[in-house]
């Protein structure tokens, strides 16, 4: 973990969490999250049902504030700003820090405004036609809808769709892309079109991908977290960060018995 702190200090850190504890009331859901996500760079979240990938994953754009129960002790900071600081707006900070989510949701509008929709919300000026075309572009699929763009999003395919979700965050261009198991509802040809995107993404932002699928993190995370779970009083499961570190480490020599045991196939 030594030689992975120093790389990490010569990198720029985007999102910082210190000693980060989860509540939903009184039940401490995830447990002393130390974590840093690396600028241009994709982070993958890996691990059991229930380990608290995608808490974690929504403490970043502070979506888990929408649970009325949630309570966040420790320290998340977005370029060294505390993102849960009394000053800050919850608004702006999803602009900032866009999320792509498990099951394709396009807007039951036309592909144009599906990415156009946010821009306008947001007041955009510039020249919309470019901002639709640059989007779908962005997310590698222009080509296949440049023809029909009245049409409805809801008329793609699933693959379609979800690349048209990325489109669509990325076009409030944002400094940060969550992805919470974005191929999850996907066919192998769309979710390889998917994987082929992030890695081109990652190019203009910093990614953070959540995923069952370990081969799919392994392809295309630069830094991968190992989360695993702990039964607690009561039968409840407590998540935790088990191991932090370069993919390669992960997947090849990973340091703990639990990380071990999962990327070999033994349990999850």
């Amino acid at each position: 973990m030594a030689d992975e702190q120093t790389t990490a200090n010569q990198n720029e850190i985007v999102l910082k969490a210190e000693n980060v504890n989860v509540y939903y009331g009184d039940f401490l859901a995830v447990k002393g999250v130390y974590l840093d996500v690396i600028k241009n760079k994709v982070t993958a979240f890996i691990g059991p049902s229930g380990c608290g990938k995608s808490t974690l994953l929504r403490c970043y754009n502070r979506l888990n504030d929408l649970i009325p129960i949630f309570r966040l002790e420790g320290l998340i900071t977005y370029h060294n700003q505390n993102l849960y600081g009394q000053d800050i707006d919850p608004v702006q900070v999803r602009r900032k820090i866009g999320m792509v989510f498990q099951k394709p949701n396009p807007f039951p509008k036309s592909i144009y405004d599906n990415i156009a929709f946010g821009a306008k919300v947001n007041g955009y000026q510039g020249d919309m036609d470019e901002l639709v075309e640059r989007s779908l572009r962005q997310a590698a699929i222009w080509d296949e809808v440049k023809d029909k763009l009245k049409q409805s999003g809801l008329d793609l395919s699933g693959g379609q769709q979800q690349r048209l979700c990325i489109a669509r965050a990325v076009a409030l261009q944002p400094d940060v892309v969550l992805m919470d198991e974005p191929c999850s509802a996907l066919d192998p040809l769309s979710t390889l079109k998917v994987e082929e995107l992030i890695n081109q993404l990652k190019e203009n932002y910093t990614i953070v991908i959540v995923t069952h699928n370990m081969q799919q993190a392994s392809r295309v995370a630069d830094y991968t977290g190992f989360f695993n779970v702990t039964e607690v009083e009561g039968g409840d499961r407590q998540g935790y960060l088990g191991e932090f570190n370069r993919t390669e480490e992960i997947f090849q020599n990973p340091q703990e018995e639990g990380t071990k045991a999962y990327v070999s196939g033994r349990f999850g």
